[in-house]
Order: C-alpha cells, then sequence, then structure tokens
C-alpha cells in the first residue's frame, strides 16, 4: 500500500474501541486508505469490521486512536464539520436499506434533494444518469417491493453514489445475491470507484468475487490485523488464517469446535 500519507484519503492510526471496559472491540488497528482505490475488509463474523465503517463515518468514536478522512480527524469535528463530510461519503448498507414507500427514482433523489437546492428538473437528470449506469433506467417508477434482489442493490447503489461522493463504504454487498447478480454488482463497484475517482472500503466475507475486483485486502480477527495484501499475494498466501478463509476450511486457527471438554470424558462413565 502507498506509504505516502496525502495519496490516502482514510487513514487509521492504532485505533481502538470499545463499548465498554470488559468488551474491547478493536484492538490497534492501523489501516490505509488510497485514493482511487477499492479496498476490502475481511474476517469472521464479529470480529468488527462494521464498527470500523461507523468509525470512519462518525457514527462511533474511538476510545483512542485516529481515524482521519481526508486529512481530518473525524472525532475532532463538531457536528456541522461531520454533517458536511458525510456528504462526501455513500454508504450501501447491508441489503439494500432502500425506503420501501417511495419509488426507486425516489430513492435515488432522496440524498439530492437532502442535500442540495438543484431545481426538480437537474435533480431528474441526474437521477437518470445514476440509473442509467446501474442499469434500471427503466425501472424508475417501480416500487422496491417490486424489484428482484439484485436489482434492489443496484438501485441502493445509484443511491450511494447520487452526489459523486469521494467515499463509498460497502457493507457486505454481496449478501444474498445470486452469482449472476453478485457478479454485477461487483463491476458496477469497480467500474463506478474508476468513473468517480472515487475510495471504496468494502466490508465483505466473498474472498473469490473480491479477488476479482480489489486493489488491496484487509484480514481482521478477534479485532486486529492478522494479515493484509494484494490478490495475489493474498491467494499465494501461506498464512494459516488466510489459507483457512480463502479455502473455506472448517477448521485451522478459527476453529470448528466451541471450546469443550473433550468427548469421550463425558461418554466413558456411561459405559462403566
Amino acid at each position: 500500500m502507498p506509504a505516502v500519507t496525502s495519496e490516502s484519503l482514510v487513514e487509521i492510526r492504532d485505533l481502538h474501541f470499545a463499548y465498554d471496559a470488559d468488551r474491547p472491540i478493536l484492538s490497534g488497528i492501523n489501516m490505509r486508505f488510497p485514493r482511487g482505490k477499492v479496498v476490502a475488509i475481511m474476517g469472521g463474523s464479529g470480529c468488527g469490521k462494521t464498527t470500523l465503517l461507523n468509525l470512519i463515518g462518525g457514527q462511533l468514536r474511538p476510545s483512542s486512536g485516529e481515524v482521519r478522512v481526508d486529512g481530518r480527524e473525524v472525532a475532532a469535528m463538531d457536528e456541522a464539520e461531520l454533517y458536511a463530510l458525510r456528504r462526501r461519503m455513500g454508504m450501501l448498507f447491508q441489503f439494500g436499506a432502500l425506503f420501501t414507500d417511495m419509488s426507486v427514482f425516489d430513492n435515488v433523489a432522496f440524498p439530492i434533494r437532502e442535500h442540495t437546492d438543484l431545481p426538480e428538473s437537474l435533480v431528474a437528470d441526474l437521477v437518470a444518469m445514476k440509473l442509467q449506469a446501474v442499469g434500471l433506467r427503466g425501472a424508475a417508477r417501480l416500487a422496491p417491493r417490486e424489484l428482484s434482489g439484485g436489482m434492489a442493490r443496484r438501485v441502493a447503489l445509484a443511491r450511494a453514489v447520487a452526489l459523486d461522493p469521494m467515499l463509498v463504504m460497502y457493507d457486505e454487498p454481496f449478501t444474498g445475491l445470486d452469482p449472476i447478480s453478485l457478479g454485477i454488482i461487483g463491476q458496477l463497484i469497480r467500474k463506478l470507484t474508476d468513473a468517480l475517482g472515487a475510495t471504496s472500503i468494502m466490508v465483505t466475507h466473498d474472498i473469490q468475487e473480491s479477488l476479482q475486483i480489489v486493489d488491496y485486502i484487509y484480514f481482521m480477527s478477534n479485532g486486529r490485523v492478522v494479515a493484509e495484501g494484494t490478490p495475489d499475494q493474498i491467494r499465494n498466501s501461506t498464512d494459516p488464517f488466510v489459507h483457512q478463509f480463502v479455502h473455506a476450511e472448517a477448521d485451522g486457527p478459527v476453529p470448528f469446535h466451541y471450546p469443550a471438554p473433550p468427548i469421550a470424558s463425558l461418554l466413558e462413565p456411561r459405559r462403566a
């Protein structure tokens, strides 16, 4: 990854976070997210990936350490500064999170209307362009309930980039998608990142699709970064954790069995 600070849109330095003293979530996280790149954060459920997105977006504040976006420390911002920063961010939530009582058009128009004073004629042009980019301009008047899972995710992607953000965060963008829709979403993330010159941070479990589109990958376990590298480095890694994750092996550094006494110790008294 680039070592020059100015090349990184988001920098995380020695980050610690806990909801309370007895429940540490993140411990000593260091990450860099370069401008114009797609970076994946991977790891098992509950390792702190989504918490990390919330810290970047300012919904949570670190216990210690720093999260910097575009050179500014997020936790040091006041409310007005934080909202101004968020207008330059896009978010694709898990399962899309579309407004169910709004049409496709109004879902994509929502952030434009919320954060700008553009006339409706221009709003309509911008929405048409975003829907065209994800292949759904013809679905503008449909309701979310009329969409397939893959179509709904594409509408959510159009909404996430409606304001041409400098940073887009994706929380499990491939969850619940069929192989065709999954491939479409993956390629759209790559193409839109390149077209906008944005930085994309993607939390995902889908290792095979991610290796096709990302520039760099961080692996997390128990609130720490345990491995990182380019797609080629990850494919060829001999690190036990990375190997287990990439090859979906049941046992390894992440054990299949929850800690328990040997099964023989339970069975032997019954035999007697």
